[in-house]
């Protein structure tokens, strides 16, 4: 068995998508972090067969709107003094800025730099967005990292 030290205050990214954990690590930019950081890839779950997990010992600001892009399967759980305070399970969000980027050439976000992309969820099943300027369509898995 595993042990991994429990953390006293921070965030433990759970239930992602087995693969994925390692791009949020670095997304993240864990690999510089100067407080204790803890990432199990490919453990067994009985809710999704095979997931990666991210322990953060420390408070830190994470968009929940871009790891909801990336999996909205994932959960969020903040830890103080040793103990879950808040469960925050994740889901696709219904606005995003800054995050996808428009493959419409010809649209002012494609063309302006100073224009900020936003998108609106288009299809929830098919995990699509719509650009709020051309209205082309953009898949969540086309995510600027």
């Amino acid at each position: 068995m595993l042990n991994i030290e429990e953390i006293k205050n921070g965030i433990v990214i759970d239930h992602i998508k087995a693969g994925l954990g390692i791009r949020i690590f670095n997304w993240l930019k864990l690999d510089k972090a100067p407080y204790t950081v803890a990432f199990v890839s490919n453990a067994s779950s009985s809710l999704c067969g095979r997931k990666d997990i991210i322990k953060i010992d420390n408070t830190i600001s994470i968009n929940l709107d871009v790891l909801g892009l990336i999996d909205p399967n994932i959960t969020v759980n903040i830890i103080e003094n040793e103990r879950v305070t808040k469960k925050i399970k994740l889901q696709l969000p219904e606005r995003v800025e800054n995050v996808l980027k428009c493959k419409n050439p010809r649209c002012i976000s494609s063309t302006e730099n100073y224009i900020t992309h936003v998108f609106h969820l288009e299809n929830r099943d098919l995990r699509t967005y719509r650009c709020e300027y051309c209205d082309e369509i953009v898949s969540a898995g086309e995510l600027k990292w």
